[in-house]
Parts: C-alpha cells; sequence; structure tokens
C-alpha cells in the first residue's frame, strides 16, 4: 500500500505540470490559470452541497435508529473529492469532480465497501465494536 502511495505522490505532481504547460501552450498561461481558479471555486461550492446533503441523510437515518453506513462512505468521498480540488491541477481537479458527482461516486463507494470488507476478513484491518 505504501508503494502506491509513494508512487502517486511521485508520479501525479509530474504528470500535473506536464498537463499544466501542455494546456497552457494551446489556450494560453492566463487561461490556465483561470481554469485552475473557476474549477476550484466550483469545486468548493460542490464539496459544500454534497456534504451538507450528506450530513443530513446521516442525521435523517440516525434519527429513524439506523446506521447511516452508505452516508459515511459518501462522506469519505465527498472529503477526498474535495482535498483532490484543492491541489492545483487538471488531474487532480477531474478525480475530485469524480468523487463530488453522486453518480460517478457510486462506483468507487461500493469498491471502497467491498474493499473494506476484504481487509477485515482477511484481518489486515479491524472494527471495534461496543
Amino acid at each position: 500500500m505504501f508503494r502506491w502511495l509513494l508512487l502517486f505522490v511521485l508520479v501525479v505532481p509530474a504528470l500535473e505540470i506536464g498537463v499544466l504547460v501542455w494546456i497552457g501552450g494551446i489556450v494560453g498561461p492566463w487561461w490556465v490559470i483561470l481554469l485552475i481558479i473557476l474549477t476550484g471555486v466550483l469545486g468548493a461550492w460542490l464539496a459544500k452541497q454534497q456534504g451538507i446533503e450528506a450530513l443530513h441523510r446521516a442525521r435523517q437515518s440516525v434519527s429513524m435508529g439506523q446506521v447511516p453506513h452508505d452516508v459515511i462512505f459518501d462522506g469519505l468521498c465527498i472529503l477526498i473529492g474535495a482535498a483532490f480540488l484543492l491541489t492545483p491541477g487538471f488531474i487532480t481537479d477531474t478525480l475530485g469532480f469524480i468523487l463530488l458527482i453522486p453518480y460517478t461516486r457510486n462506483p468507487i463507494k461500493h469498491w471502497m465497501q467491498k474493499m473494506l470488507q476484504n481487509m477485515m476478513k482477511r484481518g489486515t484491518i479491524t472494527i471495534f465494536r461496543r
């Protein structure tokens, strides 16, 4: 797992720089800066809206006496997506928007749930319950 994280930390910034320079050569540097600011503002608005919606759904589940399983994974995806949108670059912005939009977030959310279940079965992660 650490190897993949290290690879991600080393490769993604290099790819981001390459994409920024490539797009800057096509549309110009001022348009690239404007697009980065625009995606940041749009991403912050979308993250806030989706986060408030997820919080509202979690409160509804808890008030009905249910554990908000799906909403927890939604919140995790929204948090990761917002973090991706805070980093400048088009690759991370694309990943961030994928995690913030509910239709594209659902397959990733289900993949995360399956991964967590597999980790619990293998014993590589333990969930404590009272």
